[in-house]
């Protein structure tokens, strides 16, 4: 049965901008005031001002690979060009659990809010499965361009509930002396690091934001609204409430104010908490309908993709509501915040957002060409950097998440999976 057409490619450049702002700084902006709190004033500052550059020029090189082969949706796409039908599987793979994992760090926030909005008047599981239904419910349109308005108040969410956590902290004073660095083991020190790693980690996502983008050269723009942006808002939030917070500031960084205001942040946070995680969970169910081959082999959309047929629809809803069930279960087996945030980007964005950006310049770039002139040269140490820095974050964030997980079920400070006790 078929009714008529699913409109994909209508986004104009603010709309992908917004979307791209949505998904990356709602989580992201909640772990910047404890990583100050950790590293220092400092190492803080350096890290996202530093990290922040290297994604900016890392999401132009996915730009410039897009534009060599504009067939490409999504990393299994990517898999496909670079190494055929394994590299395909491997990273569309890769990419599903990447943004699977991260809808559950979204279910755990929402749990979090809840409980916190009523003071763990009701059991945390039920909370967790109330966000995973909203956010089920608000994945089921078809495209991006509805979605793209919702980011903007997701947006705005985001940006009242840390504005009121800011003035909150700096009325009730500085709570603790802060400093410009401080002494850590690798592991600690490490684990923090990768926070800011997951706060840029958007870039999994830019491949279907640019296919549904109206005028995909525009992209360049809505990459640098994004960073601008999002790092501006990094800078602010995390020097801001680690003055006042001290060494006190816990994560997420709504937890720092007093009682009342932070059940007033988590409301105002809800929004964004929930569609930031809407928007993940749509790359990552579009991706999983493509590799269900509702793509034909030739590269083109089938009918089912294209039209509003009932298998269109049934196959959708049932990948949609899988992404969440998973989703759920995530956040129930894995109730710790930061570590959660620590695995993820180890395993994955130490390479979506980094590391692949370095092999697309390589492959871009013909051999002859890549030592042929002094700025040739830069650039290939640069981008071969790039690659080992993804390498090295991978290796190191994994020991480092692992290690904090031991040590947390070591000394009880972790709660036991699927409890119905307050996580906040």
């Amino acid at each position: 049965m078929c009714w008529f057409t699913v409109k994909y490619a209508t986004m104009v450049w603010w709309k992908a901008a917004a979307l791209m702002l949505a998904e990356t700084v709602s989580l992201g902006i909640l772990s910047v005031p404890s990583v100050f709190a950790t590293l220092g004033m400092a190492a803080g500052v350096i890290l996202v001002l530093g990290l922040g550059s290297i994604a900016t020029a890392s999401g132009y090189m996915i730009g410039a690979f897009k534009n060599r082969y504009p067939h490409v949706q999504n990393m299994a796409d990517v898999g496909m060009v670079l190494a055929g039908p394994l590299g395909r599987e491997v990273l569309g793979a890769a990419q599903i659990i990447f943004m699977v994992f991260v809808c559950g760090s979204h279910v755990l926030t929402g749990l979090i809010a809840f409980d916190t909005i009523t003071a763990g008047a009701s059991c945390s599981v039920l909370w967790a499965g109330i966000s995973a239904i909203i956010c089920l419910v608000l994945t089921i349109p078809r495209t991006l361009a509805g979605i793209s308005y919702l980011s903007v108040v997701s947006f705005i969410s985001i940006l009242t509930a840390v504005l009121i956590t800011m003035i909150g902290v700096g009325v009730a004073g500085h709570k603790g002396g802060i400093t410009a660095h401080v002494n850590l083991d690798f592991a600690s020190a490490f684990l923090a690091v990768t926070d800011i790693i997951f706060a840029y980690a958007g870039h999994v996502a830019f491949f279907t934001f640019i296919s549904e983008m109206k005028n995909p050269e525009d992209f360049p723009k809505t990459l640098w609204a994004l960073q601008i942006a999002d790092t501006t808002l990094y800078l602010i939030v995390g020097i801001v409430v680690y003055a006042y917070a001290g060494a006190s500031t816990v994560s997420p960084a709504l937890g720092n104010t007093g009682t009342v205001l932070k059940k007033i942040s988590y409301g105002i946070a809800l929004p964004t908490i929930m569609i930031a995680g809407v928007i993940n969970g749509h790359v990552c169910s579009k991706l999983w309908f493509l590799i269900r081959r509702f793509r034909r082999d030739d590269g083109k959309a089938s009918r089912h993709m294209t039209t509003h047929t009932w298998t269109g629809w049934l196959a959708w809803i049932g990948i949609c509501f899988s992404v969440w069930a998973v989703a759920f279960i995530i956040a129930e087996v894995i109730p710790f915040f930061n570590d959660l945030l620590g695995v993820i980007s180890a395993i994955f964005a130490s390479w979506f957002t980094y590391g692949i950006s370095g092999i697309f310049w390589f492959w871009l770039t013909p051999r002859s060409e890549r030592w042929s002139t002094p700025w040739q040269k830069t650039k290939a140490i640069f981008w071969g950097f790039i690659i080992m820095m993804g390498a090295f974050i991978m290796v190191a964030g994994l020991y480092s998440s692992i290690s904090d997980i031991a040590d947390g079920y070591r000394d009880g400070s972790f709660s036991s999976p699927f409890t119905c006790a307050d996580q906040v």
